[in-house]
Formats: C-alpha cells, structure tokens, sequence
C-alpha cells in the first residue's frame, strides 16, 4: 500500500470524526430549542446501552459450574455496589473490571 494512500484515508477518516462530532452543533445550534425527541433519547439512552453492554457481558456465562458464573456475578455486584456508594461509572467499571480479572486469574 502507498503511503499517500495511508495518509488520504487518514484525513478522511479524520474529517469524518470531525464531521460528526460537530454536526450537533451545527444542527441545533444558533439558540434554537433542541427537539423533545433528541431530549428523551438523550435521557434514555444511557440506560439502554448500559443494560445492552450488561447482556453482552453475561451472554458468555455458564452457570453449571461455580467458576462458570461466580467471577461476574461477584464483579457485577462490585460494580453495582461501587456506583451506589460513589455514584461515580469510572471507578465502578475499573474496579469491577479489576475485581473480575484477578478473580479469574488468581482464585478460579
């Protein structure tokens, strides 16, 4: 492959990114009202992708058998234990994370 080919699909994908980062702005900008369906999506959004990543994540559990289920079960209730206690999604997800790793790695 050229290198001015790697260097053309690197500004495109580059103007891309920028494209839609900034097309929000571009849309809604100017002090007009955002409209009350992008506002909902923005409020139930989260919560949807949150409970699709948690279905992903434990699609791959096997329950017959301790070690099958009980790092994410136990590294689940860390995470959800760490977000109601600090109410803060990086360190929940970093710790779980950590929790999950070690336990698969050291105790399972």
């Amino acid at each position: 492959m050229k290198t001015s080919y790697i260097w053309l699909l690197a500004v495109v994908v580059a103007l891309v990114t920028a494209l839609i980062r900034f097309l929000p702005f571009w849309i809604f900008g100017g002090g007009r009202k955002t409209p009350p369906v992008v506002e909902k999506l923005g409020r139930v959004l989260p919560y949807a992708v949150m409970g699709m990543l948690v279905v992903y994540c434990m699609k791959g559990v096997e329950f017959p058998t301790l070690s099958g289920f009980l790092p994410a079960l136990i590294a689940s209730l860390v995470v959800v234990g760490l977000h109601l206690w600090k109410r803060n999604t990086l360190i929940s997800i970093v710790c779980g994370t950590i929790s999950y790793m070690l336990m698969v790695q050291l105790v399972f």
